[in-house]
């Protein structure tokens, strides 16, 4: 499946793990259930004008909800962690502090 690199970035995850690791030049982006780590490596590349060393991809899993008497789950998704060559950064992230 061909995907165009805005359909493959579908945001960046805004936790305190995933600011904690700018540090090390990794950058955690929630991904398209269907992208694999080549299109998720050249989208990354492509739109933000950087170099890729690593990528690596978790499923998270879907968690079960509740609210009073109504049972359902929330939906799973994708997450791609993504580490840059040394002397990229990609500024979205930069400034954001923990």
């Amino acid at each position: 499946m061909s995907l165009h690199p805005n359909e493959v970035l579908i945001a960046p995850v805004v936790s305190e793990k995933s600011y904690s690791l700018i540090s090390d030049r990794k950058y955690t982006f929630r991904v398209h259930e269907n992208a694999h780590k080549t299109q998720i490596r050249q989208a990354v590349e492509q739109l933000f004008e950087v170099e890729v060393a690593k990528v690596n991809v978790v499923k998270v899993q879907s968690k079960p909800k509740r609210r009073g008497l109504q049972h359902g789950r929330r939906p799973g998704w994708k997450k791609a962690i993504v580490q840059l060559k040394e002397g990229h950064e990609i500024e979205i992230f930069e400034g954001a502090s923990v």
